[in-house]
């Protein structure tokens, strides 16, 4: 896919997460997800690639709330969903590329507003180490089809606690477009070893 449907354009989490759904249906058992995203963790720096261990849900709607499809089970696990292997795999692939990666966790907000210095530290407080407006609907839908998920973000902002600095959606853009190759080197790799 290139591009994907964010709830903040008012979509519902049914349409959000409808690719997942044909994914599916077309046999697809491995999804790649990308995002730009606000690190709130100081050791984070503007052009990291934050490998995504593991989310926090901070959406209005569950991609699952309604009738259970029957791809999955009404009340999907979810302690793993972005799986153990492919993130151990990127690692390898990093550090034998000389590409600078770090771990953490995502957090997934509605949007379209950038966070407000006291939401990044709540959310770093919390246990998250970068926020963005996408990405956990579509990991949760693909968990509950059985896909197993690999997620990078781009760190593209900092929001860290004391350290104020306003964002712009064009320098995100800059900062995701200067970044985006050397993850694009890691998925690649990735799907050349699995």
């Amino acid at each position: 896919m290139q591009g994907r449907f964010h709830y903040y354009e008012g979509y519902d989490m049914k349409e959000v997460t409808f690719p997942e759904r044909i994914m599916y249906e077309l046999g697809i058992e491995t999804l790649f997800v990308s995002n730009a995203a606000g690190g709130m963790n100081p050791d984070f720096k503007i052009g990291d690639l934050m490998i995504i261990d593991d989310h926090i849900n901070f959406f209005p709607e569950h991609p699952l709330h309604g009738k259970n499809f029957p791809t999955g089970p009404r009340f999907p696990d979810m302690h793993e969903a972005y799986d153990k292997q492919l993130r151990t795999l990127a690692d390898q692939i990093a550090k034998e590329k000389g590409i600078r990666v770090v771990h953490g966790v995502y957090v997934g907000v509605q949007g379209p507003t950038f966070e407000t210095p006291a939401e990044y530290g709540m959310f770093h407080r919390l246990g998250g180490d970068a926020v963005g407006m996408s990405t956990v609907p579509e990991v949760i839908v693909a968990r509950h089809c059985g896909i197993k998920v690999f997620g990078m973000s781009i760190i593209t902002d900092l929001g860290i606690e004391g350290q104020p600095v306003e964002v712009s959606h064009e320098e995100v853009q800059i900062a995701a477009n200067k970044a985006q190759p050397l993850m694009t080197e890691i998925m690649s790799e990735i799907i050349k070893r699995s």
